[in-house]
């Protein structure tokens, strides 16, 4: 489930929804959103408050109209719809003043048959409301008992459930842990109704802290994986809670051709996986219905995917693991894979002292990529050090919104300019800018095994082949630093394959008019650490033993150079931890008239098994590990009715009445 979705009609039926698609000035807020959600159940009543920015809106009286949302026809069919109906005014000519309450009465007739849908605000034909359940404003039985009401509703649903495809066969199966699912960026993003960055408040997912979704839908149904982790980055199974992770059938952001459902973005996924939600779990005690068809998934099929990274005077870490430096001057090919036709290249510039001359060193000033026929993303550094994106050779404006959907692949900036590319594959690629140079990361799923070449290698676990050149040929993976720099220059592109783009007479004349690999460019291969040089003292005192960051503050003179690099090290290290394997036992049921005390089931967890009061462990193991092969220990436990045996108060009391009755006895 997703908690409210900001709509911008803009982009109301051609692009995914998404938390950073509209601008603050956009967002109308419903003031204590449980208290909509709920309004009309008991307890729930009085005053209902919405806000919004009235400086948007160039009038001095607005109407608010209520609007409700539905999809026509059978699904996954030609003849089904999707269809806004205007239903109401809720308020006419009221002041601008940036806020709204008012007591909610049921509609009258037909439309409070309407249970989903928005509140729009004009006369702004680009201001909507918020997409929310209209509890508000249901019909007069909803109210009367709401607990009925909503259990109708919700048996209503999974009739229609039972008839629909299964879609849970082809939705991406969850990481195991919050830090593969926060890491496998290629393939998961930060749901903004759960996100730990922003104080993890989890309307509908209690109990858990963070939860990420599947970026891609499903190929055939469109359909979406979201997964929730607990404080212990462990995650939450909707088997244990009804926090737990869920499917949906309609992908939250929507997915091509976007105008047909159950692909319209964010509102299919609220007719399918939302307002069903508030029928079977919170207006209802149905919930068991709705986690039936809901049910997690529990990482056993989730394979990490593997990364590559490049920073500093560029330091290459190979999807297998080998290390190495290649500076040299000019454009190159990073990975490219005959998989998808998957293409990620280079261009390094020499970096410079404080006093303008040139430095004995390189560094990353643009990356280019493209998969398939997709657009093609570059990022680089303007000449005055800005970071740029552009998009097909045009620069790119962030001002507005964050998140892009575009062809064949998903562009995220952060305000802090960290530059995410998805390709619809789930390859990932990760840019940063510091200290004038570029960081990236390349991450790649499994897929990819045995179909990547290029400076970060052949991935297949093996990093003795890293070394392969353009012509197929291997050496060493103790080859000497020159012999490296022979490598690296075998993977030149040429103007027929570059993705770049040369829009200023610098790139023009080194680049696009000059060589692609400067062969009269000869760097720093082994930079010596003089005992006698003034820097040395400080160098040590940033860098401590990290080979990359001495060697660059030797290169480059610049001591912010080897402290980003040192960092950039370090984010490696810790993004190739996250993305281990994790050995997962699956989920364990507590025995019928039974209970467990623990919901973590991967390698090493112990689960302990009690009975209820009145029952035994006949049968199976009172305590089961995951193990290394991915089985839990023993067998399956039973608890079954004590028998023979009567409560010891029943004994007391007989025993009582037998001596009593002897008069030997006596019993207070």
């Amino acid at each position: 489930m997703q908690s409210q979705n900001v709509i911008s009609p803009l982009f109301l039926l051609c692009n995914a929804v998404h938390h950073s698609k509209v601008s603050d000035e956009e967002k109308c807020t419903l003031v204590n959103q449980t208290k909509w959600q709920y309004y009309g159940t008991s307890n729930t009543g009085g005053n209902l408050t919405l806000t919004w920015k009235h400086q948007t809106l160039a009038a001095t009286h607005v109407n608010i109209e209520v609007w409700g949302y539905q999809e026509t026809g059978d699904s996954y069919s030609e003849n089904s719809m999707a269809e806004w109906k205007y239903l109401y005014t809720l308020a006419r000519e009221t002041p601008n003043t940036g806020k709204y309450s008012f007591i909610p009465v049921p509609a009258e007739g037909s439309y409070s048959k309407w249970d989903y849908g928005i509140l729009r605000i004009i006369p702004s034909n680009y201001f909507d409301g918020t997409d929310h359940a209209l509890a508000w404003h249901l019909e007069e039985d909803f109210r009367n008992d709401p607990n009925a009401w909503a259990t109708a509703k919700c048996m209503e649903w999974d009739r229609k459930e039972e008839l629909l495809p299964n879609f849970l066969k082809e939705v991406i199966d969850c990481p195991c842990t919050l830090a593969q699912a926060r890491a496998d960026t290629g393939r998961f993003h930060t749901d903004y109704g759960c996100n730990i960055d922003k104080g993890s408040v989890c309307t509908y997912h209690p109990g858990a802290v963070h939860c990420v979704r599947g970026i891609q839908a499903s190929p055939q149904y469109g359909a979406g994986q979201q997964c929730c982790y607990d404080s212990t980055g462990t995650q939450i199974l909707t088997y244990d809670s009804t926090g737990g992770s869920t499917p949906d059938r309609g992908h939250d952001w929507g997915s091509p051709p976007f105008l047909k459902p159950p692909r319209i973005p964010g509102f299919s996924h609220w007719l399918y996986d939302v307002i069903s939600f508030y029928y079977c779990c919170l207006w209802s005690d149905n919930c068991d219905f709705y986690m039936k068809r809901r049910p997690s998934s529990d990482c056993r099929t989730y394979r990490p995917s593997r990364a590559a990274s490049a920073f500093g005077d560029p330091h290459f870490f190979t999807f297998d693991g080998l290390n190495f430096t290649f500076n040299g001057l000019g454009e190159y090919t990073l990975v490219e894979s005959d998989l998808t036709s998957l293409r990620v290249q280079g261009r390094t510039q020499q970096a410079h002292f404080s006093n303008g001359t040139g430095a004995q060193g390189t560094g990353l000033s643009a990356v280019a990529m493209q998969e398939n026929n997709s657009d093609v993303i570059e990022v680089r550094y303007s000449e005055d050090l800005h970071l740029e994106v552009l998009l097909n050779q045009r620069v790119l404006n962030f001002s507005e919104q964050t998140w892009m959907d575009l062809k064949g692949l998903f562009l995220y900036s952060t305000p802090d300019e960290n530059i995410t590319v998805m390709f619809s594959s789930g390859s990932g690629v990760e840019i940063r800018g510091n200290a004038g140079f570029l960081t990236l990361t390349v991450l790649l799923p499994e897929k990819f095994i045995n179909h990547t070449r290029g400076l970060f290698g052949v991935m297949n676990g093996n990093p003795q082949d890293d070394y392969t050149f353009k012509n197929k040929t291997t050496m060493s993976v103790h080859a000497s630093p020159q012999q490296v720099f022979e490598f690296g220059a075998s993977w030149a592109i040429e103007n027929g394959t570059s993705l770049f783009t040369y829009d200023t007479k610098l790139l023009l004349d080194s680049f696009f008019y000059g060589d692609k690999h400067n062969a009269s460019f000869l760097p720093v291969f082994s930079p010596h650490e003089d005992p006698a040089d003034p820097l040395l003292k400080e160098m040590v005192s940033h860098c401590g033993s990290d080979p990359f960051c001495r060697f660059d503050v030797l290169t480059t003179r610049n001591l912010q150079v080897g402290n980003s690099t040192r960092l950039s090290h370090q984010n490696h290290k810790l993004l190739v931890e996250h993305l281990e394997p994790v050995i997962s036992c699956g989920w364990l049921d507590p025995p019928t008239n039974g209970r467990k005390n623990n919901t973590n089931y991967l390698l090493g967890s112990t689960i302990n098994f009690t009975c209820n009061e009145g029952y035994e462990l006949t049968g199976g193991s009172q305590e089961r590990t995951c193990q290394v092969s991915g089985a839990w220990s023993g067998d399956t436990p039973q608890c079954s009715q004590v028998t023979g045996l009567l409560p010891f108060r029943y004994h007391i009391s007989s025993l009582k009445n037998h001596y009593q009755g002897q008069g030997n006895l006596r019993i207070p």
